[in-house]
């Protein structure tokens, strides 16, 4: 059975920095895409970081590109996600998706975490 799990959301403070973690089982790792979505409250769900296990194709999104980076530990199976500088528009809700043999980024998933939150605050 595949399985997501987020770990590492926390209260922060602004400007502060967090690495959330995306650890995965039940499927061939290098086969897939992860990618990084979060949803705040009253917003649509946005993609923020991808990467393709496969050809290492990374993808992060504009707003945050100076800020976040993505990478995966073969080893461990696990994709993180490296937020630094963190911004009150960054509390929200972080989930991770795995999505078989897709280019980045991507906007749906075959399998999906059960989010972790993470909180800025001023």
């Amino acid at each position: 059975e595949a399985q997501l799990v987020e770990s590492g959301g926390a209260l922060v403070e602004i400007g502060g920095s967090l690495r959330l973690s995306c650890a995965t089982s039940g499927f061939s790792f290098g086969d897939y895409s992860i990618g990084w979505f979060r949803q705040a409250p009253g917003k649509k769900r946005e993609g923020v970081s991808w990467i393709n296990n496969n050809d290492r194709t990374t993808y992060t999104i504009e707003s945050v590109r100076d800020r976040f980076s993505i990478s995966s530990d073969y080893a461990k199976n696990t994709v993180y996600l490296q937020m630094n500088g963190l911004k009150l528009e960054d509390t929200a809700v972080y989930y991770c998706a795995a999505a078989h043999g897709v280019v980045v980024p991507y906007y749906d998933g075959d399998y999906w975490g059960q989010g972790t939150q993470v909180t800025v605050s001023s």
